[in-house]
């Protein structure tokens, strides 16, 4: 893949941390991901389960009805599609109605058979970093150094990923932004986010109107985080990142394209 590589956002969910209950109804969700394709999203990211700090696990049966009707009616878009989710039932599912991209926020922790899922699909996969799980990941983070315990968690969840199959060129990288880092953690991993490209993998950056932003600006809302958003994928983009998942994909299209002919050589 050649970056930037847009990953729209489409949450089909009662309470994620941004667009929470937007998108919960099966026609509300298909349009928006047809919109995202519009605006230029290379993948859309569909979850029916909130990961935000203090979330909740939804039931398997519950995911299944909100995510599986809106991959079958995205399945002919012209854009890859990627399942969000922890469980393998529901990674299954998606996979079977259209999806061909795992994006594992435990990093195939919770469910380790979705290693072999994905290998017998010849789907790629998203392994993520997280301190524990999303209902406790935020209580006091504490890392000895945040980027070489990063790194290393994601060397060995890809180690692990291909003894179960999956072949290295499959498996997709992601730091974690937000996901059990205080402000300064989240900061670190942006300034040496070549550490984490080194690993050799894309690496997918998800910042999009996260917390930390707004906390950077002054205490701006979600809706007010676009600028920080921008800047965060920028600098990502110049230290290695690859894959970008984004709410606001026009914007972060254009911002990037920008940004990535000035890199060019």
């Amino acid at each position: 893949m050649k970056p930037p590589v847009i990953m729209g956002v489409v949450n089909v969910t009662p309470d994620s941390f941004s667009d929470g209950g937007l998108f919960l109804d099966a026609d509300n969700a298909v349009a928006h991901g047809e919109r995202l394709v519009e605006e230029g999203a290379d993948i859309l990211d569909l979850g029916g389960e909130s990961t935000r700090p203090g979330s909740d696990a939804v039931p398997e049966a519950e995911e299944l009805r909100r995510v599986v009707p809106v991959i079958e009616r995205l399945a002919g878009v012209e854009a890859r599609l990627s399942i969000d989710t922890t469980k393998l039932v529901v990674a299954k599912a998606a996979l079977d109605a259209g999806v061909s991209i795992v994006n594992d926020v435990s990093g195939f922790r919770f469910e380790p058979e979705l290693a072999g899922l994905v290998a017998d699909a010849g789907a790629d996969c998203v392994l993520m970093h997280m301190l524990g799980e999303p209902r406790t990941m935020q209580e006091d983070p504490r890392y000895d150094d945040v980027v070489a315990d990063v790194k290393a968690f994601l060397e060995e969840r890809l180690r692990f990923a291909v003894s179960e199959g999956v072949p290295e060129e499959r498996v997709w990288l992601d730091p974690g932004i937000g996901f059990g880092k205080t402000v300064e953690h989240n900061l670190e991993l942006l300034r040496r986010l070549d550490e984490i490209a080194a690993i050799g993998c894309p690496v997918v950056v998800g910042t999009s109107r996260k917390s930390f932003l707004g906390r950077l600006a002054g205490g701006r809302a979600e809706s007010e985080r676009l600028p920080g958003t921008i800047a965060t994928n920028v600098m990502a983009l110049e230290r290695g990142g690859t894959v970008f998942r984004v709410h606001d994909v026009a914007q972060v299209r254009d911002a990037l394209t920008v940004a990535a002919a000035t890199l060019a050589r």
